[in-house]
């Protein structure tokens, strides 16, 4: 299956709510969702179905839509990513929001690198970004605590990672996470928990559905 590629307002629209999939724009009066508050296509806006009792299974999927969508995995990155963390000890819903915020594109936007998930991706995917000083292309590379995770020394002064570090919109960095802002590195602390990750999401309708 690929990747989405149109427009990420659309997916915020879609799940009507903010996925912060094009930075700090978002922030601004130009986000979609402020803009146009429905779905998107031609029954959006005249709200087609609203009033309708929503199934289990719908609540379900539109969860792991949302979340999917958020991260940027398309549906088997993501199905094969809940295989692996439903067979690590621990709740399977968190084992898997942890297996996504250790993603290396998430850990590079995570520490204001990048503006975006988008951006990090095609960051790393360039060659930008570095691993323990050795440059890692892939952006699902799975970091550990104690890694180090930077930008390289040439690719510092690029215009995105500039200007991605030089917004404050996003606030301080993640507790479990440590930056360099001087040097464009940082490090994975420790593993995150449930309750430091950012996250409105109710995964346990993901593991449900997973499940069935």
């Amino acid at each position: 299956m690929s990747r989405y590629a149109g427009p990420a307002c659309r997916l915020c629209r879609r799940e009507g709510t903010k996925l912060f999939l094009k930075g700090t724009r978002c922030l601004t009066e130009k986000c979609a969702v402020d803009r146009r508050g429905y779905a998107p296509g031609q029954h959006g806006q005249s709200g087609g179905g609203r009033g309708r009792k929503t199934s289990e299974y719908a609540k379900q999927l539109r969860e792991k839509q949302k979340v999917k969508r958020i991260y940027g995995l398309n549906e088997r990155q993501f199905r094969n990513l809940f295989e692996v963390a439903s067979h690590e000890p621990g709740v399977k819903g968190t084992n898997l929001l942890i297996a996504l915020e250790t993603r290396l594109d998430n850990i590079v936007y995570r520490m204001g690198f990048a503006a975006s998930r988008r951006a990090a991706r095609q960051l790393v995917r360039h060659g930008h970004v570095q691993v323990n000083g050795e440059r890692v292309d892939i952006p699902s590379y799975k970091v550990i605590p104690g890694q180090e995770v930077g930008v390289e020394p040439a690719s510092r002064e690029i215009v995105p990672v500039k200007m991605a570090q030089e917004s404050a919109a996003r606030g301080a960095p993640m507790s479990w996470l440590s930056v360099d802002t001087e040097k464009a590195a940082g490090r994975l602390v420790e593993l995150p928990t449930r309750e430091t990750i950012p996250l409105n999401a109710q995964e346990q309708l993901i593991v449900e559905l997973y499940s069935k």
